[in-house]
């Protein structure tokens, strides 16, 4: 039985990245090879050199919400932060509102010059509440105005352009949280990339903030995922599917890229389908990979779900070994931090 403590690690605070660098393909990229466990240090933009013709290079093109909003009560003027997690119905949302005691049914929040209000409707576990919002015109027009990006809690910096916490093909909105193992991907390194005659082929999956949630049983497999939304489209599909037939590689960009392709695999017996649905896949050592060859990821929390989900395609004594050896040469950790190509 692996227990929570077998994927903790030391980590000096310093070697968390508190803000992307000037150049997003700048990072560093360790190359874990799977089998042996050996490590080699090189620059983000060799992960061209990782990457045969014929293969899938596949891609989260998630958009993350300015989802934290600043709010107070208009009868009180308390202040009340309220994070955005999920779109429920219409105009409802799932939210984390801090501090949750001042927030009970039929709370009246006001943002900004008041074009946007809400209402709780309910109470839910952990802080959680379903929301109501009144507004006139778009919403995500909106909530672009009033909204701030919700960097993960371990990001003390201020973030002084919103665009570098999202990847250069963003596109679907949804996510709390950006899928970070694309952060390093310029236009013009994926260019090269399909010149040099990769598939690009995107998928969908909205992050929700279950990815920082500390892992809190000891032994894992008590552990449960939050849900999130994903969706594979039939062109993807059979692209994929054609990269398969032909021998190439399907290698997926990050953590939700893995999950997505995982839990269609798992849902198929193998097979890549067009899908979408809700996933709370948890990838842990002794999981069968079914659909992902290799992948990129960036460096992650101690006992985080994510370090558990890398070491089962690498084995736990090889990727802590490689995690030791990140530390020892001073590469940077989490959201803005290097990436790992794991083969």
């Amino acid at each position: 039985m692996l227990t929570t403590e077998d994927f903790d690690f030391d980590l000096p605070e310093e070697l968390i990245a508190q803000t992307p660098l000037k150049d997003r393909s700048s990072s560093r990229l360790m190359i874990l090879d799977s089998q042996t466990g050996k490590v080699e240090d090189k620059h983000f933009t060799e992960i061209i050199d990782e990457l045969n013709q014929g293969d899938a290079l596949v891609m989260n093109d998630t958009r993350v919400l300015p989802a934290r909003l600043y709010g107070t009560k208009p009868e009180t003027g308390a202040h009340l932060e309220v994070l955005l997690l999920k779109n429920t119905q219409e105009d409802q949302w799932e939210t984390l509102v801090k501090p949750a005691k001042r927030a009970k049914v039929g709370t009246m929040i006001e943002f900004g010059d008041g074009r946007l209000k809400a209402e709780v409707k309910e109470e839910l576990d952990h802080g959680g509440r379903i929301i109501e919002f009144s507004y006139e015109g778009i919403f995500l027009e909106v909530l672009e105005s009033l909204g701030e990006m919700p960097l993960p809690p371990y990001i003390k910096e201020k973030l002084e352009d919103q665009e570098r916490y999202q990847t250069v093909y963003a596109k679907e909105n949804g996510s709390a949280a950006a899928p970070t193992a694309g952060l390093h991907f310029t236009k013009e390194l994926l260019e090269k990339i399909e010149e040099k005659g990769i598939h690009l082929v995107f998928l969908t999956l909205h992050v929700g903030l279950g990815t920082f949630r500390p892992v809190s049983v000891d032994n894992i497999e008590n552990h449960k995922m939050h849900a999130e939304f994903y969706r594979l489209t039939e062109e993807a599909a059979a692209t994929l599917n054609q990269v398969r037939q032909s021998g190439g590689r399907i290698v997926a960009v990050g953590t939700t890229s893995i999950r997505t392709l995982e839990t269609i695999g798992t849902k198929f017996n193998g097979e890549i389908k067009a899908d979408s649905g809700w996933t709370d896949i948890f990838i842990a050592p002794g999981y069968e990979f079914k659909v992902v060859d290799a992948f990129s990821t960036n460096f992650h929390l101690p006992k985080s779900t994510l370090v558990m989900l890398v070491s089962a395609f690498a084995g736990r004594e090889h990727v802590l070994s490689a995690y030791q050896h990140a530390v020892e040469e001073r590469y940077r950790f989490f959201s803005f931090g290097d990436a790992m190509f794991v083969k």
